[in-house]
């Protein structure tokens, strides 16, 4: 409980600091972070902590490693690459007592966006296929299956605001005939806002239907992030909240916490 408490501590702390510390002068590189679909390479590490998981009051940490890479295909689009590979730590969630960790399944993400806004007013969109990669190295951290579907993404930005969705929908089509069938949507609607420090408030939330189960996971986040300089190296970096407004039995309830750290590489 007391390492629960000082997580979430850290998190709220930089939430609050932030925005005091010394920035890196770009805002429009802030607004193009708040867009998933951007042209700009970028290597997130996202770390999520959450706790009370099941029966048996399991925790679990889940770090993402997403590396984002755009590739011009014409003088108007582009093809924007997503890679989320999980790095998972549990405890008391497969059973009472069980500690697992290693590397989960691989969601792949693929969007062909134009490279410009479609309106005046910043519509952004893209679409392409999603992956789901069966490379968790324990039964326990993946779903053991081989998965695919569509996904889309839409957005508008206007002024310092980034108001869009991010949705797929993933089928499996192999994999351990032993394990359930995956079928689940999934809807990120979010709200970012960038200030003048290059300082940006994001409120989303990553919720997921599982058809299979008939069930919602939805985790509301609450994240500030800002944009930095180190030597020549422009990151972004983050904390904040998330509470879980509604969960399966075996998922987590009340407060977790988000850390983030992004390495930008803007074109030269």
């Amino acid at each position: 409980m007391k390492k629960k408490i000082l997580l979430y501590i850290a998190a709220l702390g930089m939430a609050i600091l932030l925005p005091q510390v010394a920035l890196a002068e770009d805002r429009d590189l802030s607004k193009e972070l708040a867009n998933p679909i951007a042209d700009l390479i970028n290597v997130v590490i996202e770390a999520d902590y959450d706790d009370d998981i099941g029966d048996d009051n399991g925790s679990q940490w889940i770090t993402n490693l997403e590396p984002t890479i755009p590739f011009s295909i014409s003088e108007n689009w582009n093809v924007i690459s997503r890679t989320s590979i999980p790095i998972i730590t549990q405890d008391d969630i497969s059973s009472d007592g069980a500690e697992e960790s290693g590397i989960g399944d691989i969601f792949q993400h693929l969007f062909i966006s134009p490279k410009k806004p479609i309106t005046s007013h910043g519509l952004i969109w893209g679409a392409g296929p999603v992956l789901l990669l069966n490379t968790a190295s324990n039964d326990a951290l993946g779903a053991n299956k081989w998965g695919a579907g569509p996904g889309a993404a839409a957005l508008i930005q206007e002024g310092p605001w980034t108001i869009g969705i991010l949705t797929s929908h993933i089928w499996s089509f192999a994999g351990n005939n032993s394990s359930t069938d995956v079928s689940e949507t999934s809807m990120e609607p979010g709200v970012a806002y960038v200030t003048q420090s290059e300082t940006t408030f994001t409120l989303n939330t990553e919720s997921t239907y599982d058809w299979k189960a008939k069930s919602w996971s939805v985790p509301i986040i609450f994240k500030v992030e800002q944009l930095l300089k180190v030597g020549r190296q422009i990151i972004q970096v983050g904390g904040g909240v998330r509470y879980w407004a509604a969960s399966p039995d075996s998922g987590p309830e009340g407060l977790g916490a988000r850390l983030s750290i992004v390495f930008v590489f803007p074109a030269k």
